[in-house]
């Protein structure tokens, strides 16, 4: 296994690099390295190791969601207000119900395994989409109408509410139960993660606050009630519906609203660890792809993840209907919200590890969706914002021309 692990790191360093000469994102170096080692291609990665790839990347998703709720900030989001809290779900909905309507048509699944690969499909990637609108708004574009903060307010929930649908339909699809009426257990799971997360943000901020420590301790201590949460889930699913994953999102969340300057630095050591946690999950996510059923299924998960697309740009639009936002504006935003990787790497072969049998097909147009649009999201962002957004020095000329 060790020697599995440093090619793994060796590799996907040196192919992430590559990327990035080639102005696209490493991530996808990452990727290729898992499907050359794994065992469809080379087949140099222990089986052992392979054997808990499902472990290791819920641990990359914990991580990733402790990372965002440190960071998400709800003065930040009411600021922005009602077009913010629209783009948190309605494009992300919009995709969801083309794939629910497309997905049986292009290939042999049913509608319930079509709904999980919805909602596989539809979260945008914070990996790609925070750096970029992070040097969005360093390069002073978008400032006056605060349309980085907007992408990044409402992509944060995105996710969240996307993986809330994907825990609540893999639950129902092993309970033999899919239908609306379950549907219940969506808000109440939802409730009852907000409710344990918040309480025990609350505890840990005046633990915290009281008990003098190291941040790396702090670090340890936050990853562990996450894991329990996340364990607490199932242990639970037979009496009360709890979304382990909301949990521990809102656990986080409630450290930052109460106690900003620790979630700061928490976040930063959070930072550090999702370096190594990036790698492992994205070449894992690649040594799973079957590359024969890939090239199978090729042309169908290719032409259901640009029908995907268009539905989503369409809910961008929806969502900033009677916005102060003028079409460039929105254009830039329907571009910002395309590329996905992150949470697709995270759960695209969790139906796969539950025996669902449209798995390898949830896989296969997972990995294609963050082949095609993480490059096609990251170059879009970086060739659009000059050209769609209001810089810095417009603002001014505009300024001073009213003056005079």
């Amino acid at each position: 296994m060790l020697f599995s692990f440093a090619l793994i790191i060796l590799c996907g360093l040196a192919l992430s690099a590559i990327m990035q000469k080639m102005k696209l994102p490493s991530l996808l170096g990452l990727l290729l390295t898992g499907i050359i080692l794994g065992p469809f291609v080379l087949d140099l990665l222990a089986p052992e190791l392979l054997n808990i790839s499902s472990d290791l990347r819920t641990i990359s998703l914990i991580i990733i969601l402790t990372r965002g709720g440190l960071a998400l900030d709800f003065h930040e989001l009411k600021k922005v207000g009602r077009p913010a809290i629209l783009m948190s779900f309605v494009p992300a909905t919009f995709e969801i119900l083309a794939t629910i309507v497309f997905a049986p048509l292009l290939f042999p699944i049913s509608y319930p395994e079509a709904a999980i690969m919805g909602t596989v499909l539809a979260a945008v990637s914070p990996a790609i989409v925070v750096p970029h609108m992070l040097h969005v708004m360093e390069s002073g574009y978008g400032k006056d109408k605060a349309v980085p903060q907007l992408i990044l307010a409402g992509a944060s929930a995105d996710d969240i509410y996307v993986i809330i649908l994907f825990t609540s339909f893999m639950g129902m699809y092993r309970r033999g139960q899919f239908d609306f009426g379950s549907l219940i257990n969506i808000p109440i799971s939802a409730v009852m993660g907000v409710l344990f997360g918040v309480i025990l943000g609350l505890f840990l901020v005046k633990f915290f606050k009281k008990f003098h420590m190291r941040d790396t301790i702090k670090v340890l201590i936050l990853l562990s009630i996450a894991f329990l949460l996340v364990s607490l889930e199932g242990a639970m699913q037979s009496i009360l519906p709890m979304s382990g994953l909301l949990a521990t999102v809102s656990l986080s969340a409630a450290i930052k609203q109460k106690y900003d300057v620790l979630a700061r630095r928490l976040s930063g050591k959070f930072s550090k660890i999702w370096v190594a946690a990036e790698i492992v999950l994205f070449v894992l996510i690649g040594a799973a792809v079957d590359i024969r059923y890939a090239l199978k299924e090729g042309f169908a998960a290719i032409a259901l993840i640009f029908i995907a697309l268009i539905f989503r740009t369409v809910g961008v639009f929806v969502s900033l209907i009677k916005s102060d936002l003028n079409y460039k504006e929105r254009l830039f935003c329907a571009i910002a919200y395309l590329p996905k990787a992150t949470v697709q790497a995270a759960i695209g072969s969790l139906p796969l590890a539950a025996g669902i049998p449209a798995g390898n097909t949830i896989l296969t147009v997972a990995v294609l969706a963050i082949l095609i649009t993480a490059p096609l999201g990251a170059l879009g962002i970086d060739l659009s914002y000059k050209k769609l957004l209001t810089g810095a020095e417009n603002i001014s000329s505009d300024s001073a021309q009213t003056l005079s």
